[in-house]
């Protein structure tokens, strides 16, 4: 065969080989598409030079990801925070599958460019970015990775939930904001977002939907399972994420790895930990603008549950969760006390010494274990370190004023079981301090409590140095006083006109 005609055979060859792959294809396309198999996206809204050069290098996308990011961390070191921003958009659009690539995005959006400026409102639109940039762009383009799942809730648990950050209160603040726009500022009824009866409700429910990205179905069962919880507050936010991962793992459990499970439990538990500390909104009497926190005590069993739950499904952290547990259901007692539901700080007392029974209490005096007390003598250890004969007697009446003090100032804000928990702890903590020193012929007797209350009321209703006027007037009102006398006039300082004699 001359080298002509093999020639010819082979560029024939050749010709038929392009044309069967050409058919076979398009087939594969279209099966890569069905299973979710394609990966390659065009690249919008980037420089011209980038986009083609995407398009010509195809596979080698992902080296154009890291040359990409390689420049975004000088841009960052050079304090380029918006051009660096740009850049780590182009990633994410170039590596929408690789979820890391999202994570790492998000933390340093939230995390490490934020705290480089001072002003607390331009950190918050940083942290709002690694926000919506995890939950409008990454999980929509990876639904069923937990891991952008746990990021999102860890976002709302620990750098808005928690107190790292000094500007943690204004973002707490924020969110608080935007969640008051969905459900106003009284209790959220999730019921009238599920099924709106007015235009308003139907306005709301959009936004929860299309904004925050969050369904008021899933979000009752969230409430009904790990509630109820307060969904103004970061710390809901956090649990519904984790509870959507989890949703998303048993919908596709051969995808998911054992490890993604705990992560996201732990991440629920734990946020539902700080809701118990404080997961509940309460009027501030000082000032209307600004919220305060207080405990959800009605999510003790769950929270309860949660660990022991978690406790069986982790092994290797059995300990530690455990040992958190323990923490926890010492915070629940003393806090169930403090409030004045004495039945219910009871039951879990007994269950904290059954549960743990050669570590039931922590001896605050001698710092070990370990030691049985009652349930009064455990809240008023909780109340202050070392409640003792050893105790000076001014320390004592510091602390027995400190608990009135908080007693009525919750009075006058609506916490009227708290009033009546701090009133309780004062008492007991006198009558332990007096049986203490009972023996002692040199100790000075405490006044008696009525004459304590009295005098720490007063400081409180004197209107050149107490409270507000308003927050006074509600107190009164409260403890059936009388309204608080009109302060006199002040006498005027221009003399009267002198009488003008006629001529």
């Amino acid at each position: 065969m001359n080298s002509r005609l093999k020639k010819a055979m082979l560029l024939l060859l050749a010709c038929a080989l392009l044309t069967v792959t050409y058919f076979i294809q398009e087939s594969m396309n279209h099966d890569r598409d069905s299973l979710g198999l394609t990966r390659i996206q065009p690249l919008e809204n980037a420089p011209p030079a980038l986009a083609f050069t995407t398009i010509a290098l195809g596979g080698f996308r992902g080296l154009i990801s890291n040359i990409l990011w390689i420049r975004a961390n000088d841009l960052q070191d050079q304090d380029k925070f918006f051009e660096m921003a740009q850049l780590a958009d182009w990633i994410t659009k170039l590596e929408p599958h690789f979820v890391l690539v999202w994570a790492n995005q998000a933390w340093n959006m939230a995390y490490n460019i934020s705290v480089k400026f001072k002003d607390y409102s331009d950190r918050w639109r940083w942290v709002e970015a690694g926000i919506e940039l995890l939950r409008d762009q990454g999980l929509p383009e990876n639904p069923n990775e937990p891991l952008l799942y746990r990021e999102l809730g860890w976002l709302f648990q620990n750098k808005i939930g928690a107190n790292l950050d000094d500007g943690n209160m204004y973002y707490k603040q924020q969110w608080l904001n935007e969640m008051s726009k969905v459900f106003g500022k009284k209790t959220p009824n999730l019921d009238e977002l599920i099924h709106p009866q007015t235009q308003d409700q139907t306005n709301r429910a959009r936004l929860l939907e299309d904004h925050y990205k969050m369904d008021p179905v899933f979000m009752k069962k969230v409430d009904e399972q790990y509630g109820p919880l307060e969904w103004r507050l970061p710390e809901a936010s956090a649990v519904y994420w984790g509870a959507m991962g989890l949703k998303k793992a048993e919908e596709n459990p051969t995808k998911i790895k054992t490890i993604d499970l705990l992560t996201l439990r732990r991440l629920i538990y734990q946020s539902m930990m700080v809701s118990f500390q404080r997961g509940r909104l309460i009027p501030n009497p000082f000032n209307k603008a600004i919220a305060e926190f207080g405990p959800n005590l009605d999510i003790i069993p769950k929270v309860s549950y949660a660990y022991e739950e978690a406790a069986k499904e982790d092994p290797p952290d059995r300990d530690h969760i455990l040992s958190a547990h323990r923490n926890f259901l010492r915070d629940a007692v003393y806090f169930l006390y403090e409030h004045n539901r004495i039945p219910e700080a009871s039951r879990w007392f007994n269950y904290l010494a059954e549960k743990y029974p050669n570590k039931t209490l922590l001896d605050f005096t001698t710092n070990s274990f370990p030691r049985n007390l009652t349930l009064d003598e455990y809240a008023v250890d909780r109340t202050q370190e070392d409640v003792s004969d050893a105790m000076s007697r001014d320390r004592v009446k510091s602390v027995i004023e400190g608990l009135l003090i908080n007693a009525y100032t919750c009075l006058a804000g609506g916490q009227d079981e708290r009033a009546a928990g701090f009133k309780l702890l004062a008492n007991k903590v006198q009558k332990l301090y007096s049986s203490n020193t009972a023996p002692r012929k040199d100790a000075i007797p405490m006044p008696p409590i009525e004459q304590t209350q009295r005098d720490v009321l007063k400081g409180l209703l004197d209107p050149g140095h107490g409270l507000p006027p308003e927050v006074r007037a509600v107190l009164r009102s409260k403890l059936g006083m009388a309204a608080e006398a009109e302060p006199p006039a002040p006498a005027s300082t221009n003399a009267p006109p002198e009488s003008v004699s006629s001529r």
